[in-house]
């Protein structure tokens, strides 16, 4: 499937994003505590639901649990302060943001170095367990969870995650990740799969891969635009992509992936990438080191 994502998207953007995109047929709405956005993009959901243009049923809404909430008896509370942001009675799936807890307080969004708390991602998993018993949650799963961390977890859990939400584009196809969950029935769900063009703050000389020949190839030998085929390439990879936009033309271009199949030349290609890079190291939330250590 593809989804909406909302990271970066600005306060102010963000509802007509989110209500284009419902009116363009876009079901799946990625959100997290962290974005800063979750009391809009609930804007958007409620004027949908309002004007009866669509039922409950028919969306799929994620939120994330933040690093600073990993104490058990933090996350019910975390949960329901996205919910009532959101306008929810429940939400459809709800992530562990990343497997690294740090001390209450550091919102590292802000900037700076968090200080790194030893709580471990199995007691907050139980937490999370209980929720989805009692019904506010549907499904739950994780982000940002390599093979080190999702195997114990897997091990443990009386619940397994549902969904791993993971970097992946050509540039970071991770295919042994992808595998790993496939064989696990983990589902993937691949943020940035366009090569995240929209931040901000990008590192010197980092490469731009809707620029790449090989992306613009398989645009024109498949008829379609260079977006689409990189959507298209996470589709028949069998995961499904969240790209992010506040422009409903684009939102709508990217739907169309939906009906793009890659030939065999420009899905190989896309697959042979000599470039590779990730553009999200998570070394901003964290101290030096620790982002390694589950990236492994």
């Amino acid at each position: 499937s593809i989804g909406l994502g909302t990271w970066l998207s600005k306060k102010g953007e963000v509802r007509a994003a989110v209500r284009g995109a419902l009116r363009a047929g876009v079901r799946h709405i990625d959100c997290a505590w962290v974005y800063g956005n979750e009391e809009e993009v609930g804007s958007a959901i409620r004027e949908a639901l309002q004007d009866k243009t669509l039922s409950r049923g028919d969306l799929f809404v994620t939120s994330k649990l933040w690093n600073t909430f990993h104490d058990p008896s933090d996350v019910e509370s975390s949960l329901r302060g996205s919910l009532s942001m959101l306008g929810l009675d429940y939400l459809d799936l709800y992530l562990m943001h990343w497997p690294v807890a740090v001390s209450k307080g550091n919102n590292t969004q802000g900037g700076g170095v968090p200080s790194y708390s030893e709580k471990g991602v199995m007691s907050t998993w139980e937490a999370m367990e209980k929720l989805q018993k009692i019904g506010l949650i549907r499904s739950i799963g994780v982000s940002n969870f390599g093979i080190s961390k999702l195997t114990p977890l897997l091990q443990k859990a009386k619940v397994k995650p549902s969904v791993n939400q993971i970097e992946s584009h050509p540039y970071l196809p991770q295919w042994e990740l992808v595998d790993f969950c496939r064989s696990n029935g983990v589902l993937i769900t691949a943020y940035s799969p366009l090569g995240s063009p929209g931040r901000d703050k990008k590192e010197e000389r980092e490469p731009y891969l809707l620029g790449e020949e090989k992306v613009i190839g398989a645009s024109r030998s498949n008829n379609c635009t260079k977006a689409q085929a990189l959507l298209a390439w996470g589709l028949m990879r069998g995961t499904a992509v969240i790209p992010k936009s506040v422009t409903v033309t684009r939102i709508q271009e990217n739907l169309g992936a939906l009906n793009v199949t890659l030939s065999r030349e420009a899905w190989d290609a896309l697959n042979m990438m000599e470039n590779q890079h990730r553009y999200m190291p998570g070394t901003k939330h964290f101290p030096p080191g620790v982002t390694q250590e589950f990236w492994s």
